[in-house]
């Protein structure tokens, strides 16, 4: 499904952020990236969704070459691509239902979005959708009156309004209270495998990690040094991720 070879990124201050990053997800896999703060894996999945220009490489989506594409064929290669971040980057004074809905925008003319003309079959999919997430109590409530638990699970019926092949989660549940952040994962995890879509989640949480991944990804300075599934993530391992080591070996 998704295939990235030999990333690499300089920043304009000279850090190295990214060194030789490779790794392939697999249709409907639970990919899970793990590091220190500023070890990069912000930087992959923006440079997935080509929000940030990296420096070499190659990224294939579906065999679709991300890197080269042009303008018109980039935009539609982003209708494939849900993107959920930490924050949830919703409009705070429109209600649920419109921010779900704005994950059609990729697929509408510019004047058609800006007029919010959706068809029924959409307005439909959308209150499904929040049905799924438990929110459709509160689908004509402005999104700034939502915790962040629930905006997350906001963000998460966006991303899927797409009709996504992959979702790229950054940090989604770095800000939530424990017993939320465990509602957005079981929401999350339950419907991406529901949808057999591929989805990459960049956590803190290492815990959260071994619960939901079907594979784990360890970054540090910019390189890929754990691969393996959460059996393989010993605390031996653990610790040399995090201490910096440039090899972790499997237990």
């Amino acid at each position: 499904m998704l295939s990235v070879k030999h990333l690499n990124k300089t920043f304009a201050t000279g850090q190295q952020a990214l060194t030789d990053v490779s790794f392939d997800a697999q249709a409907g896999e639970f990919l899970v990236i793990i590091g220190p703060s500023g070890a990069g894996k912000s930087t992959i999945l923006r440079s997935i969704n080509q929000l940030i220009t990296d420096d070499s490489g190659e990224i294939t989506l579906a065999d679709q070459d991300i890197r080269h594409a042009s303008k018109s064929q980039l935009r539609h290669i982003r209708r494939q691509i849900g993107m959920i971040f930490q924050n949830a980057n919703l409009v705070g004074h429109l209600t649920v239902l419109e921010n779900v809905l704005h994950g059609r925008l990729g697929y509408q003319s510019t004047l058609a979005g800006i007029l919010g003309r959706y068809t029924t079959a959409e307005k439909e999919t959308a209150v499904d959708l929040l049905t799924q997430v438990g929110l459709a109590d509160f689908m004509y409530h402005r999104c700034d009156e939502l915790s962040g638990g629930q905006m997350q699970r906001v963000g998460i019926a966006r991303a899927l309004m797409q009709d996504p092949k992959i979702l790229l989660c950054d940090e989604p549940i770095a800000s939530l209270d424990p017993k939320s952040a465990k509602v957005v994962m079981d929401y999350l995890h339950f419907l991406a495998k529901q949808r057999h879509i591929t989805c990459i989640v960049n956590l803190h949480q290492v815990d959260a990690a071994r619960e939901y991944a079907d594979r784990i990804l360890g970054i540090n300075q910019g390189q890929v040094v754990f691969e393996g599934t959460p059996d393989q993530l010993s605390d031996d391992a653990l610790e040399q991720l995090y201490q910096g080591k440039r090899e972790v070996q499997h237990s």
